[in-house]
Formats: C-alpha cells, structure tokens, sequence
C-alpha cells in the first residue's frame, strides 16, 4: 500500500495515512520519560471470603499474644515495655490484639514519595502502585552475558537502566554488590550512586542502624531535613528472622529511618516449608503476625510515621531444600497477603519477576511471568526485585533488567484497565470501514494506534523469514543490544553543584571515620 493520502469511496477508508513507513518511524523513537503511579482500574483477586480474613486475623492476632515475637534488641525491649507490652524471657514481646489494632491505626494508608525531580514524584497506596528494581545480587550477567562479580560501574549500569525504563519508578539501592569496595564503605557508594545517575525516588541500606544514618544523612543534605520531616523520601528495607524473630540490626535501622519520618518495608523472610509451617495458609498466618509486629513498633517509635506491610515470599523444595519461585502456593499468598493489607488498610509491598534458572532462558521467563501477573491481580503497592532477578536473586541480569522492565509496561497497561474514552469514535469507524473493508488507514486508527494495542519492542512477532534475515536473534541478543542503545542514549540528570560536592564530602568524611575492612568480600 502507498503513503499517500487516504481515498475514501462511499464512506470506507480504503488505504492509510502516514501509513507503514510513519508508523515504524514512531515506534523507532525512545520513550524515556517515567510512567506515573500505577492507577489500578482492575478488580483485585481476593480468594479468602470475609470469615477466612478475619481466621487469619484471629490466627495471628493469638500467635502475638500466646506465642510471642523475640526482639532481640535491648532499646526495643525498653520500648515496648514503656509502652506497656508484656515481655517475658527477657525478650519475648507478647503483644495484645488491642494494642496491635490501635498502634496500625496510625499508619497513613496513602502518601507520596517525594523525587530529586519532582515530575517524578509518586502518589503510593490504596489503588497506586510502583515498580522497583531488584537488589542485592552478589553477582550479574554483564552486556557480554558473563556471570562474574559487580563493580561500582556495574552498579552505575543498572542504575542508568533504571532511569531510562518509563516503567521503573525508582533507582531502589544496591542492584548489585559493588565488590570492589570495601563493605564498611559501601552503603556511601551505593547511596550516592542512587541519587547521582537517576533522579528518580530510591531506597536506602538496612544494613545496621549506622549505616541507615548515614544513608538518612545524605537525604538530608539532598532534600534538606525539615523538608523530610514531612515528605517521604526514601524507603527502608527490614526483615524479620522468619519464625518470630527481629534482630538488632533490622530494629536498629527501623529507628533511623522512622524518627525521621521515612517509610520501611516490614518484611518477613518466607521460605515456606522451612522458616513457615509447610502449608499455605498457617504460614501466612504466621507471616502476617510478624509484619503486624514490626508495623506496630513503627509507631512506637514515632507515631504517624509511614510504614509498609512486607514479605519476601519463596517455597522450599522438599526434595533438596533449594527456595522456589513462581510456584502456584507464592501467588495464593499473594492474593492473600493482599487482602489482609487492605483489612488493616496498611499499604504493602511483595516481591516481582523472581526467578530460579541460571540463565535468561525459558524457565525464567515462565517464573517470572507466573510471578508477575499473580503480583498484578493481588493488588501489590511496592513491587520490588521488578527488574534483573534470576538465580533465586544470586545475580542480576541486564539483559532480564531490560526485558523485566518492558514486562512491567505491559503490566501496567492491563493493571490500568479498560479504556472507554475513545468508544463512540471507535464505534463510529465500525460505520465507516463496514463489511469487508479495513482500519489501517481510518483516522481512528491514525490516531490511536500507539496506545491502542501494546507494541512490546523486545519480542520478535515478525515471520520466521523476517527473524532469519535479521540475524536469527534470540531474546537474550535482542536484549543486549538494547541495552547497549539504552546506555548510549543515557543523559544523566545532573545534581546541583553545591548538592554534589556536599555528598561528596560527606562520603569523604566517612571513609576517613569509618574503619575500612581488608576483605573486599565480606558480607553484611
């Protein structure tokens, strides 16, 4: 068909305007510019009816009171028992169901995370949602697909894909480990990267409470502190030691970033089957009794202050006691968890696109996929390890990162539900092209087929004569190549001068005060 002009005869559109050549042109161009919130318009997927929710309630509302939660931490000890907890054993908080319902009810349902740039800020909660990249990889993939260990580079990496993907909402913090710096300096490194190479929301180190000073420090000489005082700014991670369990280094930087008014993520670890009873519903019976436990001391801390019901789900496998992911149990415990959020309207956060194969084959694909929509129907807030998980998150892929990324786009489309804006015009074009002609060239067509249909760019739809032609390339090389384009097309969002050369001072003044460890390799 030609480019030209539209001929209509007796009202049917018989070729295309613009036609092939515009529209492959529109499609070549890169589209950078972040999504906004997820605005969901679809109905959530609730398997529990209304006795079964409150079952679990009770469930675990009796596991605080009878069984207890260990707070292995002696400031919160003294917290709680000035707050007039029950703790026996010396730190065993045994903790009232009143107590629990009347501390949760000062948790904001909804806030906005305020950005660096703020045409990047994110209204969170009730029906917004967010992406988030994966993090803590002690390995990656690399542009050539070597699995080998990460640099502060290679975190830089993923940090520029991460603000050059519209459906990744945040920088999140460590993707991978940079090791070639030493772990006492690291959380510096990391925080600064974050903040330098995406002007995009971020997450800030747990790693001890120390460290999340230090992160909450840089906060503030980038946005300033009164302005945090008010505004939420960066995200905390904080997870339990499944079964029943809080450790000082998890309480420690949980005080950080609430006294400053700053959202953690209360996370219980589930390995179902290992750390949870093996069966689906007891163990979100006790999961959720941990998460109600570490949201509940957020108040305590500071009431008011936001908060975020967490889990990290995966099953064991019985038969080798390696961690699962993408099986039918993860995604009925989403459903689940999801509803329990909302019956304490409380905003929470689960876990994306994770997956077990070592490479970025077919199994991965079905993990993640299986993973991804189970996360969508439950009606997630914070959709962490959104980008690059693989290995059961032993190390993170950048050819996954890019086509996670444009998975996440696609999710978000459906998750937005069904457009009716444009239905009289549509229906008016039924009446145009009637029996037997054709829509390519309608101006209906024209003008919405870049939002009508999604075009994911990664996936190869052409015929099998077209793919050979092309070089007969597989995902893994399409998504490389991509990424290479993405890094090339990449313009960093410049810090102001002043705030820059303040970061870096900081970071400067640390190294000097923190005592570096020889082992480049030690952990946290």
């Amino acid at each position: 068909m030609s480019d030209q002009a539209d001929v209509v005869e007796e009202g049917r559109v018989r070729s295309r305007r613009g036609g092939r050549g515009a529209r492959r042109e529109m499609r070549s161009e890169r589209t950078t510019k972040m999504l906004p919130a997820l605005r969901r318009g679809l109905p959530f997927m609730e398997p529990m009816d209304e006795e079964q929710v409150r079952k679990i309630d009770k469930a675990s509302m009796d596991i605080l009171e009878e069984v207890g939660v260990v707070f292995r931490d002696p400031q919160a000890i003294s917290d709680w028992k000035a707050a007039g907890a029950d703790v026996r054993d010396g730190d065993r908080v045994h903790l009232d169901r009143g107590m629990v319902r009347e501390l949760i009810t000062s948790i904001p349902s909804e806030f906005t995370y305020h950005a660096r740039n703020p045409e990047n800020n994110l209204p969170f909660g009730k029906d917004h949602s967010i992406f988030v990249p994966m993090t803590g990889a002690p390995y990656l993939r690399d542009l050539e697909g070597k699995r080998r260990g990460p640099t502060l580079d290679d975190l830089a990496t993923f940090h520029k894909l991460a603000h050059m993907s519209p459906a990744i909402h945040s920088s999140a913090h460590h993707i991978v480990e940079p090791m070639d710096h030493v772990v006492a300096h690291r959380h510096l490194r990391i925080t600064y990267s974050s903040m330098k190479h995406s002007d995009k929301t971020f997450m800030g180190m747990t790693t001890s409470g120390k460290n999340a000073e230090d992160v909450l420090d840089m906060c503030e000489i980038l946005f300033g502190k009164a302005f945090m005082e008010t505004h939420p700014v960066v995200t905390g991670n904080c997870n339990a030691n499944s079964p029943l369990v809080w450790d000082e280094t998890m309480l420690g930087a949980m005080r950080a970033f609430n006294r400053r008014n700053q959202p953690v993520l209360c996370s219980p670890f589930v390995l179902g089957g290992a750390n949870t009873p093996a069966s689906t519903a007891p163990s979100v019976a006790q999961l959720n009794a941990e998460a109600l436990s570490g949201l509940a001391y957020t108040q305590i801390i500071r009431k008011g202050c936001p908060a975020i019901y967490g889990h990290y789900l995966s099953t064991v496998s019985m038969a080798s006691g390696a961690p699962m992911a993408g099986t039918p149990e993860i995604s009925l415990m989403n459903f689940m968890i999801g509803q329990m959020a909302r019956f304490y309207d409380v905003p929470w956060r689960t876990s994306n696109t994770l997956g077990g194969a070592k490479t970025f084959d077919a199994q991965a694909g079905y993990e993640s996929a299986s993973t991804m929509m189970a996360v969508m129907m439950s009606g997630a807030n914070y959709m962490w390890h959104s980008a690059g998980w693989n290995e059961a998150g032993m190390h993170c892929s950048i050819a996954k990162f890019v086509v996670d990324a444009e998975q996440c786009a696609m999710a978000y489309r459906m998750a937005e539900g069904i457009r009716w804006d444009d239905f009289e015009e549509a229906l008016a074009a039924i009446r145009d092209v009637g029996p037997g002609g054709h829509y390519l060239g309608h101006p209906h067509t024209q003008a919405n087929f870049e939002r009508a249909f999604f075009m994911p760019k990664l996936f190869d739809n052409n015929s099998v004569e077209q793919w050979i032609a092309d070089g007969s390339q597989e995902i893994t090389e399409r998504a490389l190549k991509e990424a290479k384009a993405i890094l090339d097309a990449y313009d960093e969002p410049k810090l102001d001068e002043g705030v820059d050369e303040a970061l870096r001072d900081y970071i400067a003044r640390r190294e000097r005060d923190i005592p570096a460890v020889d082992a480049l390799n030690e952990t946290h």
